[in-house]
C-alpha cells in the first residue's frame, strides 16, 4: 500500500450500527450510527446518513443529519439537505441552507 493511500470505510444507506468508531482512515455513512465517530481523515454524512454521538475528524461534509457535537480540525461544509443539532468546533465553516437547531458554533 502506498504510503500516502488512505482508507476509505463505508456504512451504507440500510444498516444501523450501535458504537464507538475510530479509524485512521476517511468515513463515508449513509446509514444510521450511535455512537462516538473519532476518524484521522475525512468525513462524509451522505443525505440519508444519520450520526447520533459526538464526531471528531480533520474534516467533514454533512448532507444528513447529526444529533451530538462536532469538532474538525480544518473545514466543514454543510450541505442543503443537512440538520444539525449541537456544538460546532471548526477551522473552517461552510454552509449551503443547512438546517440548525440548539447549535453553538466556536
Amino acid at each position: 500500500m502506498a504510503k500516502d493511500e488512505t482508507h476509505l470505510n463505508i456504512i451504507s444507506a440500510g444498516t444501523k450500527l450501535e458504537g464507538k468508531i475510530g479509524s485512521t482512515g476517511s468515513l463515508r455513512v449513509d446509514g444510521q450510527v450511535t455512537g462516538n465517530v473519532t476518524i484521522a481523515g475525512d468525513l462524509v454524512i451522505g443525505t440519508t446518513g444519520e450520526i447520533i454521538g459526538n464526531i471528531e475528524a480533520e474534516t467533514a461534509t454533512i448532507g444528513g443529519r447529526v444529533n451530538g457535537n462536532i469538532t474538525v480540525k480544518n473545514k466543514i461544509v454543510f450541505e442543503n439537505k443537512a440538520v444539525v443539532r449541537g456544538d460546532i468546533k471548526a477551522l473552517k465553516l461552510v454552509i449551503d441552507e443547512a438546517q440548525f437547531s440548539t447549535v453553538n458554533v466556536r
